[in-house]
């Protein structure tokens, strides 16, 4: 082959470069993958290395299948190299070599994270820890000693204050030793044993060193210490080791990435050759000058510039919206006429953000897919708190009511549970008759006295239900049952469901603003019904998280939610900012052509509405000034003055104007709409005398319905109209799929 002709000068000087350690930092698009295929190729066509000697290792299984079938098409024997994920190599080896590991036979168990949680959990019965947070910690805390390549000594002496650290010491050990007894390993475990076969056996690392003489690895900046330590010992005989990475795109930091490898590793190979790819082969010049005006921000990073031969493009542009609600409609109306719903994606900081979105997508019938995730009403968290409404509506529903019998966590374990379950078939009775009736039952007396707090619960929200509205209720029910203040603010997954819930409850005050006089049962029927519509076929507008999207590309990308607290996530720390910064500069390299950013300048959360204050990344790209930050707070206050509006009540207000969106930062919106007006989706054709109280239409999705009110003065025809089964639906005629029936 030609390399010359098929690679830039960089791509062909890095491909060339084979003996001894080399560095490419690779920036976003640029054709890394591409480097390292045509590498492989060239190690075997140019310099008779044989196939079988080379070990390339990627992060997932799909990139390393699709490693395999480029070196496959390229190069001659390409199936004989190991393209391998860290974990499945490190099994391979340690199954390989079985007879040096201590207390391990060949074939030993890889137990997965339910196998995992669960002798965890007979582990913290036997020490009679019951605190979640302390469970949590734990957890956590065994991961952070094998994936930083500790003993548990040092990480005791380095954590000898800590309140807990001898019960730790005293459940790591446990641990360990019933996962020996059981013959079986964690998936960190997996590289843990193998650092210390190759470190402790050195006839077994020259056997594989023999083997295997060039290495590459992918995605260098998310591999962890231990990770690290292994390719470095493997590559210390041949020192042909190639690392392609991008410390950029380092945003795995919470899961034990250390963006320090890509630095140490120049340190620990003083000789290596370092070469830069920037040049980007997916973005308009346009959105990759915002690229680096945001990157170079970050302190901890090598200095590159990513530029393109593409075209220039159209302007990066941002869009401040009165809401939430706003700010999904706005989204949903700039939808480019002719582009493919699959080349549009909508990113999100955190996923809490896309129930809104995910339901005008179903509105105005246009496809979508929660990528890398599940859907709002499909989150676990969100499940179980519409499990209480229904257990509270309908007694009889024994699989809600097993659902928070121990939702938040009160101690009642699975076996309880199984023993009331048992009650309930024996005796042919609901579940909730079964505790509402406990004080009759042989039962032990710590259950009881669980049982005996949630029957209490459950009849104060009995007697609540009828007092309050809809809303009221389900606040006074998240406050009673006490879910909020079972998650760890601390802990990102934590904040995550904690923002889902609050999202649920403004979904509820949502609907019982369109829908007066809807009661609880109504609105459980409108989200099952509209859940259970809510499919596709693979193809449509992505909705994902920004880490959920790291990899993927698109014509046109919404970074949505660009508000402190939101993005960046409320941090502090210089670190975990940078990180932050390197999350919006993933995202922002996601697209190919269009780029637009939204916030609100109002959200409605923990209860009430609040004010959002723009994220400061919207200054450093250069797209708000410096000004609009810092007297947002007089901007907007002036603005719901003049405009008679309650903060706590906008998206009602929002509706009854008509939902009309060019209100806030006017000259902004005009100047994207003017650009966009020719790609935006066309108004559909109105016979306005059709449009009255009683009309009937139909809907793709919600069927049949009944227009209830329409809106004055609308400058986009919105209307409310009745569904049978999902309720009542604010809609503008101008965009949704409404055709009018006899």
């Amino acid at each position: 082959m030609d390399y010359k002709s098929l690679l830039n000068k960089e791509q062909y000087e890095a491909v060339v470069c084979t003996d001894g350690p080399v560095l490419v930092s690779a920036g976003a698009g640029s054709g890394k993958t591409r480097l390292l295929t045509y590498r492989i190729a060239y190690l075997i066509t140019e310099c008779n290395v044989p196939a079988q000697n080379i070990l390339a290792i990627t992060f997932t299984n799909k990139a390393a299948n699709e490693m395999k079938e480029r070196i496959q098409k390229i190069a001659p024997n390409g199936e004989l190299v190991n393209v391998s994920t860290f974990h499945s190599f490190c099994a391979r080896m340690l199954r390989a070599y079985s007879s040096f590991i201590p207390n391990y036979k060949e074939n030993f168990t890889i137990y997965s994270e339910n196998d995992i949680s669960k002798l965890m959990k007979d582990i913290f019965k036997q020490m009679n820890i019951t605190e979640e947070n302390i469970k949590d910690n734990f957890k956590h805390s065994i991961s952070v000693i094998k994936n930083d390549n500790m003993s548990i000594d040092e990480y005791v002496n380095i954590f000898k204050y800590d309140a807990n650290i001898v019960e730790f010491e005293r459940f790591y050990r446990i641990y360990q030793n019933e996962l020996i007894k059981n013959n079986a390993m964690d998936f960190d475990d997996l590289l843990i044993n193998f650092y210390n076969l190759i470190n402790l056996n050195k006839d077994v690392l020259d056997s594989i060193q023999n083997k295997y003489t060039y290495f590459s690895v992918d995605e260098f900046q998310d591999t962890n210490k231990i990770q690290y330590d292994i390719i470095k010992l493997l590559a210390s005989k041949t020192k042909n080791l190639l690392i392609v990475g991008d410390e950029d795109q380092s945003i795995y930091g919470w899961r034990g990435a250390n963006i320090d490898n890509i630095f140490n590793f120049t340190k620990d190979f003083p000789n290596a050759k370092i070469f830069k790819l920037e040049q980007n082969y997916r973005s308009t010049k346009k959105i990759l000058d915002r690229a680096n005006l945001i990157i170079k921000n970050n302190r901890n990073r090598l200095d590159k510039k990513l530029f393109t031969e593409n075209e220039d493009g159209t302007d990066v542009f941002y869009y401040q919206a009165m809401s939430e609600t706003d700010e999904a409609d706005f989204v949903i109306r700039m939808h480019e006429d002719g582009v493919p719903y699959n080349e549009m994606a909508i990113l999100m900081r955190l996923n809490a953000l896309s129930r809104t979105f995910e339901e005008k997508m179903l509105n105005y019938n246009i496809p979508h897919i929660m990528y890398n995730g599940f859907k709002f009403f499909e989150r676990a968290e969100i499940k179980s708190v519409l499990a209480y409404l229904t257990a509270i509506v309908n007694p009889s529903d024994d699989i809600s009511f097993a659902r928070i019998i121990n939702f938040p966590k009160r101690g009642i374990g699975e076996t309880s549970i199984e023993k009331l379950v048992e009650i309930s078939a024996k005796n042919h009775i609901p579940i909730k008759e079964v505790v509402m009736n406990y004080e009759n039952e042989i039962l032990p007396t710590a259950l009881k006295d669980k049982l005996k707090d949630l029957k209490e619960l459950f009849l104060d929200l009995q007697e609540n239900i009828d007092k309050l509205s809809m809303y009221e209720f389900f606040t006074y029910m998240l406050d009673k049952t006490k879910i909020l203040k079972s998650f760890d603010l601390e802990n990102e997954q934590d904040y995550e469901r904690f923002l889902n819930i609050n999202s649920l409850a403004n979904s509820v005050r949502e609907y019982e603003e369109t829908n007066l006089n809807a009661t609880i049962i109504d609105y459980l029927q409108s989200v099952t019904l509209s859940s259970a519509m809510d499919n596709d076929d693979g193809k449509g507008v992505v909705i994902a998280t920004v880490h959920g999207a790291k990899g993927l590309e698109f014509d046109t990308v919404y970074i949505v939610g660009c508000e402190e607290k939101i993005f960046p996530i409320s941090r502090e720390d210089s670190e975990d900012i940078e990180e932050e910064r390197r999350l919006m500069y993933v995202a922002i390299t996601r697209a190919k052509k269009n780029l637009i950013l939204t916030s609100s300048s109002s959200r409605f959360m923990y209860g009430k509405r609040e004010y959002s204050v723009k994220s400061r990344f919207l200054y450093e790209l250069g797209l708000v000034s410096d000004r609009q930050i810092n007297s947002g707070y007089k901007a907007y206050n002036n603005y719901n003055r003049y405009n008679n509006f309650d903060t706590n009540n906008m998206y009602n207000n929002y509706s009854k104007n008509g939902g009309n969106m060019n209100n806030l930062e006017s000259n902004q919106n005009k100047t994207f709409n003017y650009t966009f007006n020719k790609n935006t989706i066309e108004k559909k054709s109105i016979d306005f005398s059709k449009i009255k109280t009683g009309a009937k239409v139909s809907h793709p999705k919600f069927g049949l319905g009944v227009i209830t009110e329409v809106t004055p003065n609308s400058s986009n025809h919105c209307v409310k109209i009745k569904f049978d089964g999902v309720g009542e639906k604010m809609l503008s005629l101008d965009y949704a799929p409404i055709e009018f029936v006899d």
